[in-house]
């Protein structure tokens, strides 16, 4: 793996490019590897030979950031990482989340508490084939544990030296940033990480959740930055097509399209950013995925967005957005496109501080 280096505006990253994650000291890769497609359990990742080249290249170029779940594709993304990250366990930083149910009709196989938290953990030990998870998330919030409780159940599995560094993901802002002012408090393990959807398309975290991660020392990790593969310029090829919206669709997790439609990407509105991206692509002589990729990378609070694949050409292509610089007009031509309205107080405040 590259040994250590730091990114300054203006020049190319590389996997190698490492930079701190939140308030803490650990070096993560400027984009991670998200292993949701790894295996087909749910009928559209990747088998193990093609996820053992994608681990492998994205190891080989200097990527140490691996980020997975306890039930994605039913487990199974989690043992094979446990498989392909055995000769570089040390040199890795692996992130995994709990709360997603894993016994159907078992209402403590899930969820946010202490239970569920420990249970999930020591899965998810097995499965990864290591003694310590280097990151742990709260995968989605359900608003039935105290706060108290996850964040002592989660200082404790840190103490225990099961799991070295915690973070949020899926969460209302309030929430973190009271648990964090709990957890400094009390002397708990602080909560470094944010992971949360964002990418043009959906830019709505901007209102509260990215200045709360700021503010509180958390560094965010971008999920869907391609908007579920809307914003690779799949309305051409036929991936994507605007027949396909309003057709019911949404919140199938059996098709890539029905996830993007279920996520609220696949929308008039998504499709239309998605036509502006390729024609900064155009300009700039790359990809459409490259270009929205890039583009999440220049907002300081972005540590790393998370690109998954499903083939080694999707992956190495997916890459290639650390060389792209975009033109101060080019990425204001996006920002215009995609902008949203940042509603009260935000918007009221912005005006009276205009008339000052």
């Amino acid at each position: 793996m590259s040994t250590m280096t730091s990114d300054s505006p203006g020049q190319a990253l590389s996997l190698g490019s490492y930079r701190p994650l939140g308030c803490s000291g650990l070096r993560v890769s400027p984009l991670a590897l998200g292993t949701m497609t790894f295996g087909s359990d749910w009928g559209w990742g990747a088998d193990r030979d093609e996820t053992k080249k994608i681990f492998d290249a994205y190891v080989e170029r200097g990527g140490n950031f691996i980020d997975t779940a306890n039930a994605y594709t039913n487990g199974t993304a989690e043992q094979m990482v446990g498989e392909f990250a055995r000769p570089h366990r040390d040199q890795l930083v692996i992130a995994t989340k709990y709360t997603m149910a894993t016994r159907p009709g078992d209402p403590n196989s899930g969820g946010t508490s202490r239970k569920s938290m420990v249970r999930s953990v020591e899965g998810s030990l097995s499965r990864l084939q290591t003694d310590y998870i280097d990151l742990l998330y709260l995968h989605m919030w359900d608003g039935l544990s105290p706060v108290e409780e996850v964040l002592r159940a989660m200082d404790d599995l840190v103490r225990a030296g099961k799991v070295l560094y915690v973070g949020m993901s899926d969460i209302p802002a309030w929430q973190v940033s009271r648990m964090q002012a709990i957890a400094e408090l009390r002397g708990w393990a602080p909560l470094i990480a944010l992971e949360i959807p964002y990418n043009l398309i959906q830019r709505t975290v901007e209102r509260d959740l990215i200045p709360m991660a700021e503010a509180m020392g958390l560094g965010v990790i971008c999920w869907s930055p391609l908007a579920g593969g809307v914003l690779t310029g799949g309305v051409l090829t036929g991936k994507y097509r605007r027949s396909d919206l309003g057709n019911g669709s949404g919140g199938d997790a059996s098709s890539q399209k029905g996830v993007a439609a279920g996520n609220g990407f696949l929308t008039p509105r998504g499709l239309d950013i998605t036509e502006a991206v390729k024609d900064i692509a155009a300009e700039v002589g790359t990809t459409p995925s490259r270009v929205a990729l890039a583009w999440t990378l220049l907002n300081p609070a972005v540590t790393a967005p998370i690109v998954g694949a499903r083939s080694l050409t999707q992956l190495e292509a997916n890459l290639g957005a650390l060389d792209v610089q975009l033109t101060p007009a080019q990425q204001a031509m996006l920002d215009e496109v995609s902008a949203i309205e940042l509603g009260f107080p935000h918007d009221a405040l912005r005006r009276l501080g205009a008339a000052r």
